[in-house]
């Protein structure tokens, strides 16, 4: 008995983004690593914790898959690309590559819309929303680092961030829950 639930189109779509998202952990492996050998452990430290976090991700899509009835498919990763040159760099590539993973789950969700598969529809809506989170998140650090002095930041203001980073919380508050009384 066939139980997979998923079309051919939205199983393939699904796993190409569990790859995406096991692609996005690497690179903030990798992001990670070269902050901790710059000496800058907070970075290092939130960035590795983004890294579990992308993980999670493809774990979510991971186990969807399967309880959907469909086969999971592992593919390669390719390395990350060239490492960040400064702080500012590093955020940079963090905010596109964060803006790449949307576009890639924007695609997901449209055609989960014109296949009319509403569990998958309803599941990427998570997916929809931690995007719109990671890209607030990460204008956010290179609006610190702006302020701070953005390719010419040192000493001091960099020292701060560092430190902040370190114990800085990996979500933000989103604009449907903002109010007048709470901006």
């Amino acid at each position: 008995m066939n139980t997979n639930r998923l079309s051919g189109n939205i199983q393939a779509a699904l796993n190409t983004q569990m790859t995406i998202e096991a692609t996005a952990s690497q690179i903030y492996l990798s992001y990670a690593s070269w902050a901790s050998a710059e000496g800058y452990e907070g970075i290092a430290n939130f960035l590795f914790r983004h890294a579990q976090e992308e993980r999670n991700h493809m774990m979510k899509i991971l186990e969807y898959i399967l309880e959907r009835g469909a086969r999971v498919r592992i593919e390669a990763i390719p390395a990350p690309a060239s490492e960040p040159t400064s702080v500012e760099n590093c955020f940079q590539k963090i905010f596109q590559q964060e803006v790449e993973n949307t576009h890639a789950i924007y695609k997901v969700v449209k055609l989960s819309l014109q296949e009319e598969d509403w569990a998958t529809w309803n599941f990427m809506q998570w997916f929809v929303k931690e995007q719109t989170e990671e890209e607030t998140l990460a204008l956010n650090l290179l609006d610190k680092i702006k302020i701070a002095g953005g390719e010419k930041a040192q000493g001091n203001a960099l020292y701060a961030l560092d430190r902040e980073l370190e114990q800085k919380p990996d979500d933000v508050t989103l604009a449907e829950e903002k109010t007048a009384e709470n901006p």
